[in-house]
């Protein structure tokens, strides 16, 4: 399988009235700042989003972004398998805004929601953490949830997937009301 056209912070500077931007982040991290004129259809949303997608492609190009580029490659993975051509943002949103290049924030954000990179490192810090300690204190044994999340994170590191993050994005917080999902789709069908 191909990888993914990935455009720089200039080129989609210069072209965001032409692309149709959809943001997989979660929604806490999209309220969190995003691109002028992007939508939000966090990553397990996608193949739900599909049709609507694949409508809007045929009018318009899309670029996916997520924070980093991860989640994005993995977005334009699923819409490759049914024949979508997307391109990413190259370093996602953190290369957007280090280039100097605004984020959007909505009105009334109060403050800003944690990226799921923290999420999962505060998360698999805290295991860590407890495994060890638990370890010391009840049985050595249970120093192994230590190694377990150790492992975990090579495994993510070596596949570029996190089912950590998978996991957390299930969370409340991290979920689109299905009203905000159903708005969406109809702005993206409405392109």
């Amino acid at each position: 399988m191909t990888t993914p056209a990935a455009l720089a912070t200039h080129e989609v500077r210069t072209r965001l009235h032409e692309l149709i931007i959809i943001d997989v982040r979660t929604p806490g991290e999209y309220a969190g700042g995003h691109l002028p004129g992007a939508l939000n259809i966090p990553l397990d949303q996608i193949r739900r989003a599909l049709p609507d997608i694949q409508h809007a492609a045929d009018r318009c190009d899309v670029l996916i972004v997520c924070a980093s580029g991860a989640r994005s490659e993995n977005a334009c993975r699923i819409f490759a398998e049914h024949g979508v051509t997307a391109a990413t943002l190259s370093g996602g949103t953190g290369a957007w805004a280090a280039d100097g290049h605004e984020l959007y924030h909505p009105q009334g954000t109060s403050r800003a929601p944690w990226g799921m990179e923290r999420q999962v490192r505060l998360t698999a810090g805290v295991i860590v953490l407890l495994g060890l300690l638990l370890g010391l204190v009840v049985h050595p044994a249970l120093q192994l949830v230590s190694a377990g999340i150790a492992g975990g994170l090579v495994f993510s590191a070596l596949t570029n997937t996190c089912g950590m993050a998978a996991m957390l994005a299930k969370l409340p917080h991290n979920r689109p009301r299905a009203a905000d999902l159903a708005n969406t789709l109809a702005a993206l069908r409405n392109c």
